[in-house]
């Protein structure tokens, strides 16, 4: 027993040479200036229509045409895809676009191609529902038909864990208690689909998830939160400041599914943002994404005539190849993810 007390005491007295007490003792470990880092759970991009998917039919994003069948499609998508995956190493997701009459007229026989070669390479799917172009009010363009798309895309791919539904691109148009209402009855009527894979967008242009996210009604789901540069103009410091307010306390829930800036415009995302409003948007936004883990799509990856667009296109069917359009932004939206 002495010798026991003996070895205690002396262990003890090693620790407080050593460490002193364990206040100090971690007051003294230096924090880490760069963390490790766990790559974004969802890290993609946008496929978008030339037309900004805001259309009252189809949406065909670039590179399809209305005349391609299934197969077309398929190929198309398959290039389209292996040139995201080898040229923005960690990309893991790619958002389309959906509405009624892409989902329930013809069109749906080939556009599920491009759904199913994205599953086929491992790619998350996000199927965000978009409003026409005629009404563009920020609300449902008709319910019944809302609904239909839905019920049609759940039963297809609601057991794919690997897709995801965004409910509604953008509801500006509704008051919060509306909104709400609606994201209510998409979970009662679609109770099936498990929470973690159904993105609520934040109010107004899904530009603040704090709301939607503190309804106890919807804990579980996630949050999709849409910010530009061109909504105004801040500090590289301004900008991360505003991101954070406008996903408060709801981070881990939180995925952008909207952010960009000019690409094709030889602009430097590597180096000083001085005065332009844009870089410093870039280099604040992907700050804030790796430091909290939030996880983001690019709007877009591929768009034709859009100069934010991060793949410009060239060839087609299966020799449709992709090129970079700007390797700093690249490098930044890539830092975003983790990676």
């Amino acid at each position: 027993m002495q010798m026991k007390r003996v070895q205690i005491f002396v262990a003890a007295l090693l620790a407080v040479v050593y460490f002193g007490c364990s206040k100090t003792a971690q007051e003294i470990t230096p924090a880490p200036t760069d963390p490790v880092v766990q790559p974004a759970v969802i890290s993609g991009v946008n496929w978008a229509d030339a037309r900004d998917n805001f259309v009252d039919g189809w949406v065909i994003p670039s590179g399809l045409t209305a005349g391609d069948d299934y197969t077309a499609a398929a190929t198309k998508a398959n290039a389209i895809y292996s040139g995201f995956l080898a040229n923005m190493k960690g990309v893991n997701a790619v958002r389309l676009p959906v509405n009624p009459p892409s989902v329930t007229e013809s069109w749906w026989n080939s556009y599920q191609a491009v759904i199913d070669q994205a599953l086929a390479k491992n790619l998350k799917v996000i199927l965000a529902c978009w409003e026409g172009t005629s009404k563009k009010d920020g609300k449902i363009d008709d319910l019944a038909a809302f609904w239909q798309m839905w019920k049609i895309l759940t039963d297809k791919y609601g057991n794919q864990s690997n897709v995801y539904f965004e409910v509604f691109n953008e509801p500006y148009g509704y008051t919060l208690s509306e909104l709400s209402d609606v994201y209510v009855q998409f979970l009662d009527k679609f109770s099936g689909v498990p929470k973690v894979r159904i993105l609520l967008g934040g109010t107004g242009y899904s530009e603040d998830v704090t709301d939607i996210g503190a309804d106890k009604r919807f804990d579980g789901c996630l949050l999709a939160l849409h910010n530009y540069a061109f909504w105004n103009t801040r500090t590289q410091t301004e900008w991360e400041t505003n991101w954070r307010v406008r996903f408060g306390a709801y981070a881990s829930r939180t995925v952008v599914t909207e952010f960009g800036a000019a690409m094709t415009t030889g602009k430097n995302y590597g180096g000083s943002a001085g005065s332009d409003n844009e870089i410093a948007y870039i280099v604040g936004s992907t700050n804030v994404f790796r430091n909290n883990q939030i996880s983001s799509v690019y709007w877009p990856g591929l768009r034709d005539g859009d100069s934010y667009s991060m793949q410009v296109k060239s060839g087609k069917g299966a020799n449709i190849m992709l090129t970079t359009s700007n390797a700093s932004g690249l490098a930044r939206l890539k830092f975003g993810w983790g990676n």
